[in-house]
């Protein structure tokens, strides 16, 4: 099972009204925004202070499982950690919890690209080094 002891970076979010359908519960697409939110402070965590010094990454994919609902004005935690880092692509795990309470569990996988363009390339290992030495959970290789 997920618990927020699973992650070394677990970033605070308080629930917008805005987020929630008319029952005041979250609307499902939400959580890509969240995590979306919380990658790029984890991002800043590993050490990469503004958007030119970051690696650039494209979304291949993105998944996520609901476990329980977020309501309007809930404190939420989202964690992320890299899970599997691969030669061009890196898979983050992500959870959003209220409380020590998961509420959803999802992967969203990452491409790396040359900056600024969309050629793909292996991850750097100076990249690969920060995650390696940041992550409570080792990363899986391929």
């Amino acid at each position: 099972m997920t618990a927020p002891a699973d992650f070394a970076f677990l970033h605070p979010l308080r629930v917008r009204w805005s987020e929630c359908d008319a029952q005041g519960i979250v609307f499902n697409v939400n959580y890509f925004l969240y995590y979306d939110i919380a990658v790029w402070e984890w991002t800043r965590a590993l050490g990469y202070g503004s958007w030119n010094e970051a690696p650039e990454f494209l979304t291949a994919h993105a998944e996520c499982d609901f476990k329980g609902s977020a309501l309007f004005d809930d404190e939420l935690k989202i964690g992320v950690r890299a899970a599997r880092i691969g030669v061009k692509s890196l898979d983050c795990a992500c959870a959003v919890f209220r409380g020590d309470t998961l509420l959803n569990v999802g992967k969203v996988t990452y491409i790396y690209v040359k900056k600024g363009t969309r050629e793909t390339a292996p991850l750097p290992e100076e990249y690969i080094d920060r995650l390696m030495r940041f992550e409570r959970i080792t990363p899986a290789r391929r």
